[in-house]
Parts: structure tokens; C-alpha cells; sequence
């Protein structure tokens, strides 16, 4: 059994930008770079009788059972165990997500992706016990670099685990390099950017000069649907540092309700329906997505360059259906 910390023990407002609240702040990044190559259309079309059924929402209860029984069958199948390892973190079990992925590991061990997947899911695990970042997925992260140099989620997430420990300088420094590599798409740019942000705020760090001018990030074809929810406020990290992880994921949670609210008054907001998909995938949640991407398309009904932005930005994310 995991053992806690003392409960007097409290995030810093930085670890939680970087772990809870980055549910909003940073979760397209991770959820379109773990899922880069397919898996996600993999994933959304799996049915209860294991077919793949295109534009399907399954339920992810029916979706695990479906690919119990496939890796039952072929216990081998290293993407089978893979997409189960996904569908039980989309359920919130990760002690199931991180058996099921490890199997994926011993079939296909030079797999950037199951690499950099488990250390992510072992890291969250700590970050919800209160616990320090495990030594283990350290190493699946530089094991993810190995495997794919410069691979953006293992360096942001090493980073991670440096503002996790203290490090909050060495942090900064590492997201700033990320954020300079011309290899960073915009959408991860803007998120990277983010995260150096909140972090150089909560430790008093000066960033005059340092970051790179926001035309050096951005693209005249950049979505807003990878480059645009806005992270916490100080006042609402202040706020967190005070909060159980559960908590502070319900916080995440309200700030995306809201925006849902703002919508159902003034439904003529193109960027704000893509944010509000972005979001919604970032919770896993791909039905609430789904359907986003139906009302927005409706609201635009009359405007095909509109719908065009929507359907681009929900295939960036991976939206069922789109």
C-alpha cells in the first residue's frame, strides 16, 4: 500500500501548475503527444464487440471491457495493453494503467510512447499520494529521450520533476530551452510558456529578457484550440496550495464548467467552443467533446469558413467524429 505524507505537508503553488492545474494549463500538450500516432482514433473507435466503428463515443467502462477481452485473446498484442493502459487512466485507475502499460513495455520495450506514458502516470500517482517523484519515472523519461532525442514530454516532464523537488530555478531554465527548440509546435509552445509563467511567479524567479517575443512562438495557421486556455490565475494557485489533489482537480473542473456557462449565453464564440473541446479532452472526457464539437457546428450553421476552423481544431484534438 502507498504510504502518505504527513497531511501538514502542501503542494507548492508551482508543483500544482505543473501536476493538478495543469489539467487546463498544459494538458493538450500531454494529451496530443501521448497519443501522437494513432492511438487516440484507436482508442475513441473501439467498440463494446472490440470493431472499430468510426465516430463511435464509447462508454469507457464498455471500451476496458472490450480491450480486456482483446488482450485476453492475444495476450501479445503490445498496442492492445497500450490502449488499455489509456482507457483505465481515462477511468482514474491508474495502479490498472500502469500494470497494463508496463505489460505493453515488456513486449515493445523501445516504444518512446509506453516509455513516456508510464512515467507520466507514475509521476500523477505520486503528485495525488502527496509523495515525492518516484526515481522510476524519472528514468522512463530520460529512457523516452533516449528512444526519441528531443521528444518534448519527456523534457517537459523532466523539468517537472525538478520544479517538484525544489529546483524551481533549474525549472525555468530547462522550460525556456524547450520553449526555444524550433522543433516545438506552437500549440506546445504556448503551453511550455505557460508553465514557465506560473512557475517563475509562485518562486519570485525575474524573467526580463528571457523568454522568447510571442511572435517567435506562434504561426499564421496556429489553431485555438492548442494555443488558447489561459491557466490559473495567481490568485486562484494561491487558493490551490491550500487543497487536497482532489480538490484541486474539482477547481480545474469548475474553471471548465464556466466557460461551458459563458457559452450557453453567447454561443457565437468560435474560439471558445475550441477551447472548451480542448478542455474537455484534457478531462477525458470525449463524449462532452463530441457533442461541443455538434453545438458549435450548428451555431455556425450558416458560416462554412467557421465550421472549417471547428472541424480543424477538433481533429487536432482528436474530438470523436470530427
Amino acid at each position: 500500500m502507498i504510504q502518505t505524507t504527513p497531511k501538514e505537508r502542501r503542494l507548492q503553488p508551482a508543483t500544482i501548475a505543473l501536476a493538478v492545474a495543469a489539467l487546463i494549463a498544459i494538458g493538450a500538450l500531454l494529451y496530443k503527444t501521448v497519443l501522437s500516432g494513432g492511438e487516440s482514433t484507436a482508442v475513441a473507435e473501439t467498440n463494446t464487440s472490440g470493431n472499430a466503428v468510426a465516430g463511435e463515443v464509447p462508454d469507457v467502462a464498455q471500451m476496458v471491457s472490450a480491450l480486456v477481452e482483446q488482450v485476453r485473446r492475444n495476450p501479445d498484442d503490445h498496442d492492445g495493453w497500450f490502449r488499455l493502459g489509456l482507457a483505465y487512466k481515462g477511468m482514474e485507475d491508474l495502479p490498472q494503467s500502469i500494470l497494463a502499460v508496463r505489460r505493453a513495455m515488456e513486449l515493445q520495450p523501445r516504444n518512446a510512447d509506453y516509455t513516456g506514458f508510464l512515467g507520466e502516470a507514475l509521476l500523477i500517482q505520486s503528485t495525488r499520494t502527496r509523495q515525492p517523484p518516484p526515481p522510476e519515472a524519472e528514468q522512463m523519461f530520460r529512457r523516452s529521450l533516449e528512444l526519441r532525442p528531443g521528444d518534448p514530454r519527456g523534457r517537459f516532464y523532466l523539468a517537472t520533476i525538478k520544479d517538484l523537488r525544489g529546483d524551481h530555478r533549474g525549472a525555468v531554465d530547462d522550460l525556456i530551452a524547450l520553449l526555444r527548440d524550433p522543433a516545438l509546435e506552437p500549440g506546445q509552445a504556448q503551453q511550455v510558456r505557460d508553465a514557465v509563467q506560473v512557475i517563475a511567479q509562485a518562486g519570485n524567479i525575474d524573467l526580463a529578457g528571457r523568454l522568447p517575443a510571442a511572435a517567435a512562438v506562434a504561426s499564421p495557421g496556429q489553431s485555438p484550440a492548442t494555443a488558447g486556455i489561459p491557466g490559473p490565475t495567481p490568485d486562484q494557485m494561491r487558493a490551490a496550495s491550500g487543497m487536497t489533489p482532489s480538490q484541486q482537480s474539482a477547481m480545474g473542473r469548475d474553471m471548465v464548467e464556466r466557460l461551458a456557462g459563458r457559452l450557453r449565453q453567447n454561443p457565437r464564440d468560435a474560439d471558445r467552443w475550441m477551447m472548451l473541446m480542448r478542455s474537455r479532452m484534457v478531462l477525458n472526457e470525449p463524449q462532452l467533446a463530441a457533442e461541443a464539437l455538434r453545438t458549435s457546428l450548428a451555431t455556425f450553421s450558416n458560416d462554412p469558413a467557421i465550421q472549417a476552423r471547428l472541424r480543424q481544431a477538433a481533429r487536432e484534438l482528436g474530438v470523436p467524429g470530427a
